[in-house]
């Protein structure tokens, strides 16, 4: 496995960033099966893994630090906080009063004394980002946190979290995580540039679009009934994405190799991309990842993706990933109706 700087870190990690999501209800149960995944990514090469407090509400890092046991020292361990965890309104989001808590709970259920990456996993507009980074900046001094980063951060709030930084003699945020994909590559036109200037690493999540880059959800074939489907289901019976999905399919046949390598190929290609995240829900598909881990695209072949889907575009938006409340809150965009004319 190809190992790549992370950031300005000084920390090498595989390109391929073992991602944990699945692992527990949401969809592998079997926790001793989760963990021969995670010991069989370790033994493929896979250095990098990442996790969330919110995953499984709890669950999945359990699973972490079991399979971690005895191999620490082996992998960089990332993993987020911000989520809700539980009714108590208090639990979640990104205060000072939060972060202190939340990183001891993970601590706890990851078996460790020490989180190599720990990141804010959504912005949050009700709490300003320097409460936030004084209380990771803490973290770091205390030992607890070796760096600090972010996740699906627009460009703007990547500036200013830097900034205050350099303001207020603060630890910086060393990475950031937003999704990418082959349909969604939005984040080619300011945030993959803003993490260049600043020198970010960068780990990309769903790199193969929530599953549809597989090619296992057609057009105009029926759709899986299970829980994770029902959760992404306006995502994956998108029209305008189906209709990329044919015609990347037809071009992945041109290539020899399956959508799915093609896609985590494409991924890994983009010189501001440190890793990409895989979410295996099983060995097999672990091992399918990492038979196409080998795959490098041609110009010529990365000319035709850039036919099908132009750089800097989203064919539509990603259901789950995070939307400003500019957009989600109608008096953000709407001045009230007695002031909205001109004269």
């Amino acid at each position: 496995m190809r190992m790549r700087k992370l950031g300005r870190t000084g920390v090498e990690v595989s390109a391929y960033c073992l991602g944990t999501m699945v692992f527990g209800t949401l969809g592998n149960p079997d926790h001793d099966d989760c963990v021969r995944i995670i010991h069989r990514a370790l033994d493929a090469g896979i250095n990098f893994v990442d996790t969330a407090d919110v995953y499984g509400y709890s669950e999945t890092e359990k699973i972490v630090g079991k399979a971690l046991k005895g191999r620490r020292d082996e992998v960089v361990l990332a993993t987020k906080f911000n989520g809700p965890m539980g009714g108590d309104p208090n639990h979640s989001g990104s205060s000072r009063r939060w972060v202190v808590q939340a990183v001891e709970g993970s601590l706890k259920r990851l078996q460790t004394d020490y989180i190599d990456l720990y990141q804010i996993h959504h912005p949050d507009p009700h709490t300003d980002i320097e409460e936030t980074l004084s209380a990771l900046t803490d973290l770091v001094r205390a030992g607890k946190v070796r760096a600090i980063g972010s996740s699906n951060l627009p460009a703007s709030e990547i500036v200013e979290a830097q900034w205050v930084s350099q303001q207020r003699g603060l630890h910086r945020l060393r990475t950031e995580q937003p999704t990418y994909s082959i349909l969604n590559r939005g984040i080619e036109r300011e945030i993959l540039p803003t993490c260049r200037r600043y020198a970010l690493g960068v780990l990309v999540w769903s790199p193969l679009a929530m599953g549809l880059l597989t090619g296992r959800y057609r057009k105009n074939a029926p759709r899986p009934d299970n829980a994770r489907m029902q959760w992404v289901s306006r995502h994956l019976t998108d029209e305008r994405k189906l209709d990329a999905v044919e015609q990347l399919l037809t071009l992945a046949e041109e290539t020899g190799h399956s959508l799915t390598h093609v896609a985590m190929a494409f991924a890994t290609s983009h010189p501001d991309v440190t890793a990409a995240i895989i979410g295996p829900r099983t060995v097999d598909q672990l091992d399918d990842l990492l038979v196409g881990a080998t795959l490098t695209l041609g110009d010529d072949i990365l000319d035709k993706i850039d036919a099908i889907v132009p750089p800097g575009t989203d064919i539509s938006p990603l259901d789950v990933s995070y939307v400003s409340p500019s957009l989600t809150h109608t008096d953000l965009r709407r001045r009230p109706s007695h002031e909205r004319a001109a004269a």
